[in-house]
């Protein structure tokens, strides 16, 4: 439960509600929350994820239905959003100005300038303990190509890593390098780091890609194998890109 606790405050955004579905089994959203009680919901992180086994709902906005959902990805577990109290709330503040952007991207949503963001949570039933967070953010598209251009500067200035703070937690990310990785999208930015707090690291792989004035951000980790290596499956961001594209 340590373990999962701390990832809470390495990687707000990633839901920690995919990990039930990620182990091979169906997730319950009964297991014990990071302070050691039995009963409570799954924990899940910054824009907190609500039971794995709860579907995700299907709403009218252009955004919504840009949004995965369960069936869309088979061999996965997708789960919708509801804010989990014992998630960390808000955008981390990196104590390097120039890492800000790659703290903000493990917030709620990918930066202040997003008008509105769906999440969702993404538990492998393939690769045992592999959990990717997936979003996506509606923004004007010069802000979306900005955040882009932004994001390549901060991995290009970050590679010796930075410190990020939310609600008093804070996580450590060495090792920012960045990472080949094609998608279908406008732009495409990815890179791979090492989420270190309370004695816990875990090497994180994060793609943010554009499509349009559509910005769709995943990372992935291992919550069962912390040291283990992860990529964002490369069905998952054909998929997600897949949806933007259809629902505009």
């Amino acid at each position: 439960m340590k373990a999962r606790a701390t990832m809470v405050a390495l990687v707000p955004a990633l839901l920690i509600a995919a990990v039930g579905c990620s182990s091979g089994t169906p997730a319950t959203g009964k297991d014990p929350d990071p302070k050691g009680s039995s009963g409570a919901p799954a924990p899940s992180a910054g824009a907190a994820g609500a039971p794995a086994s709860a579907p995700p709902k299907t709403g009218g906005t252009r955004l919504d239905r840009s949004a995965l959902e369960q069936g869309d990805l088979p061999g996965y577990q997708i789960s919708a959003q509801g804010k989990n109290p014992n998630a960390p709330d808000g955008q981390p503040q990196a104590d390097r100005k120039a890492c800000q952007p790659l703290a903000d991207i493990m917030g709620d949503k990918p930066d202040p300038a997003a008008r509105q963001t769906v999440n969702r949570g993404i538990g492998s039933q393939k690769q045992v303990g592999l959990a990717v967070s997936a979003s996506v953010s509606s923004y004007a598209e010069s802000e979306a190509k900005a955040l882009i251009a932004r994001l390549k500067a901060a991995v290009a200035a970050c590679g010796t890593g930075f410190s990020a703070t939310v609600e008093k937690q804070t996580g450590s990310y060495r090792e920012v390098r960045a990472a080949a990785y094609r998608t279908s999208g406008d732009e495409t930015v990815s890179w791979t780091t090492t989420a270190a707090a309370q004695g816990v690291s875990a090497p994180v792989h994060l793609v943010v890609a554009r499509e349009g004035d559509t910005v769709v951000r995943l990372m992935a980790l291992n919550v069962a194998a912390a040291e283990k290596k992860a990529q964002v499956p490369q069905e998952v961001a054909d998929k997600q890109l897949e949806k933007v594209r259809k629902a505009g």
